[in-house]
C-alpha cells in the first residue's frame, strides 16, 4: 500500500514537535531549573499534547496501513479505539488548548511583548524555536483537520473535559506559585 500525503505529513509534523521539544529542553534556562520546571509554562504543556496527538495520529496510520484487508476483528476494533482517541483528542485538546496558546501568546505579544515574552528571552530562546511553539501549531492542526475527516465527542462532554484540563491547569499554576 501506498502512503498517502497526509499520512507523510503527520510523520514530519510529528517530527517537528520532536524537534522543538528536544531543542527547548535543551536550553539553559533558569526557569526551567525551578519548582515545576517546564510544566509550569502551557506552551510546553501544548507542545507534549501536539506531539503526543500527531504520535496517535501517526500511530493509527500505521495500524491502519497494517490492519487493512487482513479480517482480523480484533485488530478492526482496536484500530477504531485508536481511532476514537485521536478523534477526542483533537477535539477536546489538540485544538482548544493549541488555538489558545497561540491566540492568547501573540494577542499580548502584540499589546505588551514584556508582558508574556520579555526581550530577555531571545538571549535564550532563537527566533525559529519562539515560532515552532507559538505560531506553527496553529497551522499544523489546521492542516490536520483539513486533510483527515474527524469525528467529535458531543458538545457536551467534550466542553466537560476541556474545563477538567482547564481546571486541572489552573491548579497546578497555582500551587507553583505559593
Amino acid at each position: 500500500m501506498a502512503l498517502v500525503p497526509c499520512q507523510v505529513l503527520r510523520v514530519a509534523i510529528l517530527l517537528s514537535y520532536c524537534s522543538i521539544l528536544c531543542n527547548y529542553k535543551a536550553i539553559e534556562m533558569p526557569s526551567h531549573q525551578t519548582y515545576g520546571g517546564s510544566w509550569k509554562f502551557l506552551t510546553f504543556i501544548n507542545l507534549v499534547i501536539q506531539a503526543v496527538f500527531f504520535g496517535i495520529c501517526v500511530l493509527t496510520d500505521l495500524s491502519s496501513l497494517l490492519t487493512r484487508g487482513s479480517g482480523n476483528q480484533e485488530q478492526e476494533r482496536q484500530l477504531k479505539k485508536l481511532i476514537s482517541l485521536r478523534d477526542w483528542m483533537l477535539a477536546v485538546l489538540a485544538f482548544p488548548i493549541g488555538f489558545f496558546v497561540v491566540a492568547v501568546f501573540w494577542i499580548i505579544y502584540a499589546y505588551d511583548r514584556e508582558m508574556i515574552y520579555p526581550k530577555l528571552l531571545d538571549n535564550f530562546i532563537p527566533g525559529w524555536l519562539n515560532h515552532g511553539m507559538h505560531t506553527m501549531v496553529l497551522p499544523f492542526i489546521l492542516i490536520e483537520m483539513r486533510t483527515s475527516h474527524h469525528a467529535y465527542p458531543s458538545r457536551s462532554s467534550g466542553l466537560a473535559a476541556v474545563c477538567i484540563f482547564s481546571v486541572g491547569y489552573i491548579l497546578w499554576e497555582h500551587s507553583w506559585q505559593q
